[in-house]
Order: structure tokens, then C-alpha cells, then sequence
């Protein structure tokens, strides 16, 4: 019996395998579980079990040692003419095509003029009006500025500087200026300075305009200007601006005494009808500091005020 068991197990085991292949060929397709699609393998049959997987560890001339780097163009390569398009088009047509490309590409002559003040004031008893203006000629990195500024009162006495300077680009944002200026005073005092200033855009989006003057008498002042454009909105702005002066020495001549002379504090508040043209209202307070103070004490006049003003920007 064991003998016939041990012959038929061959036939039982087989018997069952046929009928579970049946089973599975009849059982409804949601129980059968999707095949996943196969590819063809690029690499079936060879043996590839000697080769390293990821990138091969080889130096290059990034790496330091390693490739030897590429050997410079023969001679040939750069024995030809400079402007080969000469000998196709000749040299008077490329000599201007390269001049207009460089203006198009970088050396942009262009010329700007801004009114950055324009106003009245008005308060403590007196009405004033002033001006502060500029602007330049010139590419990206040299240029021609001119600045003049000055104020008067409604009686007629206006007193006002013009400045001529070089400016060069040092930075993206900022410019040094070189120059002269020349002073327009009721008392006919009008002295004339040498002038060396900064002027560009600190952080936090500060327009700064700070130089040193050295007068033909040899008087050294100094003044600091900085503004901030703050945007309400697309055409509101809001703009705070100190103004800061200083002496080396007394000057009685010009009313200024050691240290710092002049402080001005103002807030702005204009409205571009158009990005050239915005009038704007606000308040500046401003004192003469220390001798500067006495100075004008001495003379009959206050050395702090507090106006209203209105006036206008623009540029073009």
C-alpha cells in the first residue's frame, strides 16, 4: 500500500495544479488582480554585475587635477581681422552699426530735469517760498548734474545757490559728484565753493544727497539730505525729509557758528494726477542750531519755525 501511495503522489500533485490553473482561468476578472505592463529590459543578457551604478567617479578640470584643460585656439583662429563683417558689408557701414549698438546697449545719453520743491509756506507770522531743483545729462555711469535751491519771501529778497558737478557711477546705487557752487545772497556776500558729495540710494529705499563745501575763503560746511517716498497707494505718497547742516568753524559773515548749524524735519503728503506732475500739502519744522541760533537772535530773527506748506513735483 505505501509503495502504491508513494507511485500516485506524482499524479495527485499534478492533478491538483491542473485545477487550480482551472480555477484561476474562470474566476470573474474583479477578483483578479491587474498585471503591471512590462518593458523590454535594454540590458537582458548582459553581464553588467562588474559595473559600478551612478555617474562614473572620474576628476575634471572643475575638480582640480584631473582632465587636462583644453588647449588655447591655434593662432589662425585670431590671425584674421578684427571686425570680419568689415570685409562683407565694408568698414564704414559696421564702424556706425558697432557705434549704435553700444549707445543701444549701455551707453544711453539721456537728460533729466526735477522739481523736487516748489512751494509756499506759510506760518509763525511769515510767508515764504522756496525752490529746490536739478538734473543731469549723461549715460549710465558719467554725467553732468546741476542743483540749485534757495528761498524767499514775498517782499522780494531771495537768497539761492547753482551748483555744476561731475557725477560717476562707484556702485549701482550710488553716484560721487565733484564741482563747484556758487552763492546768491541779499547781504553780498556771495561766496563760491569746491564740492565733493555722495549721492544715491541708502537701505530701505532712502534717496540721500549729502557733499562737503569748501569755500574760496576757506570756510568748511557740510549738508546731509535724505527723503523716503512711502506709497499709500498707485498715486498717494506720503514722504518724510530731514535736512541736516553743519560748520567747521564760526562765520559770523554768513551767519553760521561752530558745529551743527540748520535742522529740517518735514512730512509731505502729494498726489500724482501723473507720474511727472503731483502738488502736495504738508509741515516742516526747522531751527538753527547752537552759535547758528545766536547768530540769528543777534541779527532780530527766530531761530525756529513751523510752517503749512503747499506745493509741486515734477519732472520731464
Amino acid at each position: 500500500m505505501i509503495r502504491l501511495l508513494t507511485c500516485m503522489a506524482p499524479l495527485l500533485l499534478a492533478a491538483g495544479a491542473a485545477t487550480a490553473q482551472d480555477h484561476s482561468q474562470h474566476a470573474p476578472a474583479a477578483q483578479t488582480p491587474a498585471a503591471a505592463p512590462t518593458t523590454a529590459d535594454p540590458h537582458a543578457g548582459h553581464d553588467m554585475s562588474g559595473q559600478a551604478m551612478g555617474p562614473p567617479d572620474v576628476p575634471t578640470s572643475a575638480d582640480g587635477p584631473g582632465r587636462p584643460r583644453l588647449p588655447p585656439p591655434p593662432f589662425a583662429a585670431l590671425s584674421g581681422p578684427a571686425h570680419a563683417a568689415d570685409a562683407l558689408w565694408g568698414e564704414a557701414a559696421m564702424t556706425k552699426a558697432r557705434a549704435l549698438l553700444r549707445r543701444e546697449n549701455g551707453d544711453v545719453r539721456a537728460t533729466a530735469v526735477l522739481i523736487d520743491r516748489l512751494e509756499a509756506g506759510f506760518g509763525d507770522g511769515e510767508e515764504i517760498w522756496l525752490w529746490d531743483v536739478g538734473g543731469w545729462t549723461g549715460g549710465d555711469i558719467n554725467r553732468f548734474w546741476w542743483k540749485s535751491e534757495g528761498e524767499g519771501d514775498f517782499d522780494g529778497e531771495v537768497e539761492g545757490e547753482i551748483q555744476a558737478l561731475y557725477s560717476r557711477a562707484v556702485s549701482p546705487f550710488w553716484d560721487v559728484q565733484a564741482g563747484v557752487r556758487q552763492d546768491v545772497r541779499e547781504d553780498g556776500e556771495n561766496p563760491t565753493h569746491l564740492v565733493l558729495g555722495v549721492q544715491g540710494l541708502a537701505p530701505h529705499w532712502w534717496e540721500v544727497d549729502a557733499a562737503a563745501f569748501l569755500s574760496t575763503a576757506g570756510d568748511l560746511t557740510a549738508r546731509v539730505e535724505a527723503e523716503y517716498d512711502q506709497r499709500i497707494t498707485q498715486r498717494l505718497i506720503l514722504q518724510p525729509r530731514v535736512e541736516v547742516e553743519a560748520s567747521a568753524s564760526d562765520v559770523p559773515e554768513l551767519g553760521l557758528g561752530s558745529g551743527l548749524t540748520h535742522v529740517e524735519a518735514g512730512l509731505r503728503l502729494r498726489y500724482e494726477i501723473a507720474k511727472e506732475f503731483a502738488p502736495y500739502v504738508g509741515v516742516e519744522w526747522s531751527r538753527d542750531l547752537g552759535g547758528t541760533g545766536d547768530l540769528t537772535r543777534d541779527a532780530g530773527g527766530e531761530p525756529e519755525h513751523t510752517r503749512f506748506v503747499i506745493g509741486l513735483r515734477a519732472w520731464y
